[in-house]
This record gives C-alpha cells, sequence and structure tokens, in this order.
C-alpha cells in the first residue's frame, strides 16, 4: 500500500470516529431525529455540491428508486439509532460497537442469503459478541437500562448495514452496476426523505428546549459535510486504489480515534474496557474479514505406462 494510500485510511478513519464525537455534542441539545435529519439532509447537499464540481455523469440506469431504499436502510435508520445512542453512550462505546458490522453481516449472509458460515466467521461472531458484553459489563458507564438500550440501538445501526450490503449486491451490482457517487447521493437523499417524517414529528411532540449555539451547529457541519459528504467521497477514491478489502480496514482503525476524540474533546472517562472489549471485537473482525485460504488442487501424477 502506497504511503498516500495509507495516510487517506487514516484520515477516513479519524473522520468517521469524529462522527460520534459530533453525535454526542448535537444530540442531547437538539434531540436525536433532528440531529439524524440534519445529517443526511446535509450530508446530500454536501455531495450534490462534490458532484457537481466533478461533473459526474447523473445516469442511475433505472436504479433510483432502489437507491432511496436503499439509503433508508444503509443511512437513515443507522443514523436515527445511532442520533438514539448518543444521547446515553460515550462517543467511544458507539465506535467500538460500530465495529460488530461485519460480524452482523456474517449472520445476515447465513440467516437471510443462504451464505456458508465457516468456522473462522463462526468463531469471530461469538468473540465479538463476548467482546460487547466485556465492553457493556464493564465499562465506565453504569450497567442499566439505559447503556441497555444505547447498545442495542448501536446494534440495529449494525444489523442495517449487514443487511445494506448483501442488497447492494443484489439491486444495484446487478447489469453492470451503478457510479458508486451516485448510489451514496441517491442512497442519502432516501434518508433524509425517511427521517423528514420523524423529524417533524419530534418538533411537534418534544421540540428542542435549545437550538444550540455555534458549538452545535459547527458539529452539524462537521456532521454532515465532513463526516458524509466528502467521507463518502474519500472512502470511494480508496475502494478504486486499494480495493474493497483493504479499505474495509478502517472498520478497525476507527475505535480507537472515536476513543480518542471522546477523551480529548468531550473529557469521557477512559477506561481499561476499552482495550478489553476493543481488542476482542478486533480479533473478531479480523476472523471475519481475514481471506478464505485458498486451496490448492493435489499436482497429477502421470501413471506409468
Amino acid at each position: 500500500m502506497r504511503l498516500a494510500d495509507l495516510l487517506r485510511l487514516l484520515l477516513l478513519a479519524a473522520i468517521w470516529g469524529a462522527s460520534f464525537l459530533f453525535m454526542r455534542i448535537i444530540a442531547p441539545v437538539l434531540g436525536s431525529m433532528p440531529t439524524a435529519f440534519f445529517r443526511a439532509s446535509l450530508g446530500t447537499l454536501g455531495l450534490l455540491a462534490i458532484l457537481l464540481v466533478l461533473r459526474v455523469r447523473w445516469d442511475f440506469r433505472g436504479k433510483f428508486r432502489q437507491c432511496l431504499l436503499l439509503g433508508v436502510i444503509n443511512a437513515g435508520l443507522p443514523s436515527a439509532m445511532y442520533s438514539l445512542a448518543a444521547l446515553v453512550l460515550p462517543a467511544g462505546y458507539s465506535a467500538i460497537l460500530n465495529a460488530t458490522t461485519p460480524m452482523m453481516g456474517v449472520l445476515i449472509g447465513m440467516l437471510f442469503f443462504a451464505e456458508a458460515l465457516t468456522l473462522s466467521k463462526a468463531a469471530g461472531v461469538a468473540l465479538g459478541l463476548f467482546g460487547v458484553a466485556v465492553l457493556t459489563r464493564t465499562g465506565p458507564v453504569q450497567f442499566d437500562q439505559q447503556l441497555l438500550l444505547g447498545a442495542a440501538a448501536c446494534l440495529v445501526a449494525t444489523t442495517c448495514y449487514g443487511f445494506a450490503g448483501f442488497l447492494t449486491r443484489r439491486w444495484i451490482g446487478q447489469q453492470g452496476g451503478l457510479d458508486n457517487r451516485l448510489t451514496a447521493f441517491s442512497s442519502l437523499c432516501g434518508a433524509s426523505l425517511f427521517l423528514l417524517l420523524p423529524f417533524g414529528g419530534a418538533l411537534l411532540l418534544q421540540p428542542p428546549l435549545s437550538w444550540g449555539g455555534a458549538e452545535v451547529w459547527l458539529s452539524l457541519a462537521g456532521l454532515g459535510l465532513i463526516c458524509t459528504a466528502f467521507a463518502y467521497v474519500l472512502y470511494f477514491r480508496l475502494l478504486t486504489d486499494i480495493g474493497p478489502i483493504k479499505a474495509s480496514t478502517t472498520t478497525f482503525l476507527i475505535p480507537p480515534f472515536g476513543v480518542l476524540w471522546g477523551a480529548l474533546l468531550l473529557d469521557e472517562p477512559l477506561s481499561w474496557a476499552y482495550l478489553y472489549g476493543g481488542v476482542l471485537i478486533a480479533v473478531a473482525l479480523w476472523l471475519v474479514v481475514r481471506p478464505a485460504p485458498v486451496v490448492r488442487p493435489a499436482p497429477e501424477t502421470a501413471n506409468p505406462a
């Protein structure tokens, strides 16, 4: 891997790790649904501006509706769930739980898409769930119903990501596929439309006591424009340059950045549970995403005449 690619990979992990910090700042002030809606809508506008600058050819190949629905699963629901979790969980918790995405993908593939469950993947799923238990039971946040609900919200989000991976392959990857940048943009459109109703309902039933100050709105700009719009472009550039397997290693790097930003900027307490739970989940992630060994056929031996 070139140095430039490695630096982009680290930058992407730092940006996505910061998204949990921003949600932790915004959600307690504006509420979970406004946070999720503003993230998706600002991301849509930011990505639209980027695509116009790049002069992308607007050809959805008849898949715009599928992309909108995919956006509900891949962006709308996860944004809502992580914003709910941000009301009660430190940024580091959410960042570490986010790393369970590949494990959820393994379970979803086995249960709904007839994917084979290898011994390595099964061990990874079991170890990852154990890591989640270690984090929630021994971390700095008191183990109570709120903690369980916040962790459950994060796991619902990673389950959505697991479904989205298979649905993207089925709906978007067929018949020549679609430009990844157009998929990202239309998905964010779908997420924004989906979140519009919960956003309106939240404003009617429980409007924010305050719309916050400069810190909240700068965090919103960072969440929508940098952690969503710019991060998508950066990620797809990495997909092109180093391929999906190496690009997926950013999942290993997001949790340390999430914990770091929370500790440095929000004074969130550090705990050995971050290390124990994080290492268990990282090992589990490696078991899930490592390439399967290639079985080479034994060389044929010539029969003696």
